[in-house]
This record gives structure tokens, sequence and C-alpha cells, in this order.
């Protein structure tokens, strides 16, 4: 069985080595000669050094939980780079007590009891895929007993699968694989694939309104939603499966996106859709990066939603792609259960022609390595690239919003601007590369990208004041702080000036009153009384 890496992103057998990290450091150098690409390697569990738990589970409980350092280790922090730059450098600050384990809900409710009655934090934890310090049990010591991180991986089974409704009753722990495989024998599938599916669970899709497999039309989890099991500290939520209604304001939406602030989804039922035939694909290259824009603007207001509808700009091409492409590539994709969809995405290529795009479909195309195929073979091992290039010293990450088209070019201009400035400020040199992840008829999510040269020891430092700069430009302009990486703990002064003060009372209301001892994930999205 492959073993989680605990400091870094999925497995130890699956990080990049050989070939594949020389390759990587070669293009680096490509783009940042003066890089140093010194290695840095995490320390041993056994030198972390971490205290003593504060507190110790009732007899009862005692059999879910676990002090073990590799799982308070494991559990310290998400994936986000700062996170794993932190575990390189063995700087693990705030760390959970214990890590339980429930079996059951009725091992929710008891665990939130406990919790609630001893003033014990309470972290809900998914995949740990969070890179929004999500996860973290960041400023919790002085202020609790105790903090206990609640992992609902042993919630990892669908429980009911209603073929003729075509939806299923899933447990919140299990993770994308898992799922998959327990839905494949019906010929059903949630088709909700993040980059982060391999390592993520049903129920951190759902607290985070996770974006997935779709580009148009299907694009978050809200969307495969039927109803959802909660149990907060008041008690149990269940709301009614229905295929839509409007009696009223949503029950799930309330819970959607709520982070674990408000209860712990244990289950849900999830729309399903037939496993798809037909497929067809391409990618389209563009001389100029505007015409690409509005080629793909163009597609999505079209009618012919397209699963995949990703525009990389240039420099995205070229990191992720090997693709040198003065506008960009766009990667097209259609699927379908019931019928050949060749003809869609045709009609997409030829409104992409009337805006100076050349597709790569054939033969020969593909023997010398087509830019939607060669981004898809790197699209999940971008992870594990970034890991190994933060270990080397390296800055790397990414931040997402979505805004409307007609703000878009001046989003764009402002965060590259912003970006800049901050790199030059901290000392760094770098690139910075956009891409739309989801796409919309009334705008796109531009999902970008920061490659930078940074000083081992300094690069967290580093990168905060980036993130800083480039958090502020997107609300400047229109954007949102985050399209589907949730907001977490990093992203709550953005939040806060984005979401209404009238709601923001009402968020408080409902939180007081479904967590009166303030335990769930205290500091996300809503400060504690």
């Amino acid at each position: 069985m492959a073993v989680r890496s605990w400091w870094g992103w999925g497995t130890d057998a699956d990080a990049i080595a050989g070939g594949e990290r020389s390759t990587l450091l070669e293009r680096v150098r490509t783009l940042l000669p003066q890089a140093e690409l010194v290695d840095h390697r995490p320390p041993e569990l056994s030198e972390l050094g971490l205290p003593a738990p504060r507190v110790s589970p009732p007899e009862a409980l005692a059999r879910l939980c676990s002090a073990e350092v590799a799982d308070r280790a494991a559990h310290a922090h998400g994936k986000a780079f700062r996170d794993v730059v932190r575990n390189l450098l063995g700087e693990l600050d705030a760390v959970p007590d214990l890590v339980a384990r429930p079996e059951s809900e009725q091992d929710v409710v008891d665990l939130l009891d406990w919790c609630a009655a001893a003033g014990i934090a309470v972290i809900p934890y998914g995949g740990g895929s969070s890179v929004v310090g999500g996860v973290e049990p960041r400023q919790l010591h002085d202020t609790y007993q105790g903090v206990v991180t609640l992992d609902l991986g042993r919630l990892d089974r669908v429980l009911e699968v209603d073929r003729i409704s075509r939806a299923a009753r899933i447990q919140a722990g299990v993770l994308g694989p898992a799922l998959e495989d327990q839905l494949r024998p019906a010929g059903l599938t949630l088709r909700h694939f993040p980059q982060s599916f391999e390592f993520s669970s049903l129920g951190g899709w759902l607290a985070t309104r996770a974006g997935g497999h779709y580009a148009t039309v299907l694009t978050h989890i809200d969307d495969l939603t039927e109803s959802m099991r909660v149990v907060t500290p008041a008690g149990v939520s269940e709301s009614r499966r229905l295929p839509a209604s409007g009696a009223g304001p949503s029950p799930d939406r309330m819970f959607l996106g709520s982070e674990g602030t408000l209860g712990i989804i244990t289950e849900a039922w999830m729309r399903l859709q037939d496993r798809p035939r037909w497929k067809a694909g391409a990618s389209v290259l563009f001389d100029d990066y505007a015409r690409a824009v509005d080629a793909t603007r163009v597609i999505a207001q079209s009618g012919l939603r397209p699963a995949n509808c990703r525009l990389l700009d240039p420099v995205e091409a070229f990191i992720n792609a090997g693709v040198d492409a003065a506008g960009g590539v766009l990667v097209l994709g259609f699927e379908s259960a019931v019928a050949p969809v060749d003809s869609a995405l045709e009609s997409a290529l030829e409104l992409c022609r009337e805006f100076g795009g050349k597709a790569q479909r054939s033969a020969a195309e593909r023997s010398e390595e087509a830019a939607a195929d060669t981004w898809r073979s790197s699209f999940l091992r971008m992870p594990y690239q970034r890991d190994a290039l933060a270990a080397h010293g390296m800055i790397v990450e990414t931040f997402e919003t979505a805004c409307t088209w007609d703000r878009f070019a001046e989003l764009r201009e402002g965060v590259l601007q912003s970006a800049y400035a901050a790199m030059g400020s901290a000392g760094v040199q770098g690139v910075v590369t956009c891409r739309f992840t989801h796409v919309y008829p009334d705008g796109p999510a531009p999902y970008f990208g920061i490659y930078a040269s940074g000083r081992w020891g300094s690069t967290v430092q580093q990168w905060d004041e980036i993130k800083q700069a480039v958090s502020e430009a997107l609300l400047a302009h229109g954007g949102t702080i985050t399209h589907h990486h949730a907001v977490g703990r990093d992203h709550r002064p953005w939040y806060d000036r984005q979401r209404p003060e009238v709601f923001a009372a009402a968020l408080d209301a409902v939180k007081t009153r479904l967590d009166p001892a303030g335990i769930l994930n205290p500091g996300v999205l809503i400060d504690r009384r």
C-alpha cells in the first residue's frame, strides 16, 4: 500500500525523481537562470519535537483517537505551498492534540458532545488537501483546552444507489477514487474530478464548494448535490431529497461552503450520470491572446457545453505543456453517454477559426505531443512538481478567482502588475501564468500561477508578500477572492470585505445557534464570540 507523505502532496512513491525531476529543473533554469535550485529534504518525524497532547479522550472514545507523532504532524497543515515549506523546515508551530477517526455518525455526535463540554476545538478533516489553511489549528492553543482533528476517512462507503433517479447516498469521508470504484458496477459516475481528486473527499468538496471536472455548466459540487445530512452540536440536519424546490432558503445551500464551521457533513445524496461513451477533444493554438480570450467567451456563450474549455496563456502553455504559442492554447473536450460529440467539437473549432485559432487534431500532430494531451498528462503531476520545486528553494503557488468577461482584461493586467511589483519588493524574480479552469456565459475563472526563485528560509514570507498584493488586486478589479479553493484562514481578510455586512451578521447568528460553544473550526469564515 502506498504511503502518504506527511509533509507534501500525495504518496512518497509518486514524488518527482530521476529524469522527471531533471527535466523539470532544466525547464526552470530556462525561464529563471539565476535560480539556485539547491535540494532540501524534510526532517524525520522523530526530529520534530512535538509537544505532548494536552487532552485525553474519555474511555469510551479512546479507541477512535490517536496521539501518534505521524498522525499529528500529517494533520497539522494542509497542502498549500506555505504548508509544504514549513514542513520541510520542521516548523510545526501548532499541531492537533489528537486525531479522532469516527467509524459511525454516532461517533461524530459523541465526539462533538465531549469537545463542546470540555472546551476543545474541532477541525473537520477530509483528505487534507486544503490550500487555504482550512485544516490548520492556527492560533487556537491559547483559547481552547485542546484541539482535536476529526478525520472522516473511515466513513467511506456508498450506502445506497437509486439507479432510476441516478443518485446515490454516500458517506462524506470517501476519497475520489474509492467513490468512483463503488459507483462503477452501476454504470454511474459523479464525474467530479478536481485536481485533488485522488486525495480529497466528498465531504471536503461539499464543505468547500469545490470545482470539478466540467469547465462549463456543472462546474461546482453544488450542482450535483441532492440532499445533505449534517451533524451539528445543536442536532442533526437532514434535507429532503428533491430534484428542485422553491420552499424558502435552501438548507443545503447553508451548509455548502460552510467549511466545517456549522457542522460535520456525514453523508449526502449526490446526483450521478451515466458514464460517457463518446469523447472528442483538440487543442487550439492562437497567435493573439486577446483573440483567444474572445474565442473562449464565444464558446462559453454558444450553448455547446464543452466538458473541457481551458485556455492556457503563453507562459502556462510553455511551462506545463511544453508548447510555444504566442497567443496561448485552448484545450477543448466534449463527452456524452448518449450520442457522438464530433459535431459539437467541430462547431467549437469553427468558432475558434474565426478568431485565428489553429486546431491540432491529426495523427501527425498528436505524435508530436499535441498541447491538450501533454497538458492533461501533467495536470495531476503539478502538485508533485510544486513540492519538488519548493524543496529546491522555488516559490511555486497558485491562486484563482472569477470575474465577468468585461472585467477580465483589466483584472489580469492588474494582477500581473501587482504580482511583478510584489516579487520585486520581495527580492525575487519570476513569472506569472494564467489559465481558465472554468468558463461561464458571463465570465471566466482565471487561475494564476507564480513561479519565482526564492531565498531558502524566507520563501514563505516572500510568498505571503506576493499573496497579499495579488489578493488586493483581485478585489480591486471586481473578482472574487476564491472561485473554488474556499476561504479557510488564509482568505479571511478579503472574504470579510467581499461579503455583505448583513449576511455576515446572519452567518454569525447561525453559527451561535448551531455551535453555541464555538468549537467548530474556529477562525474560519467567522470569529468566535
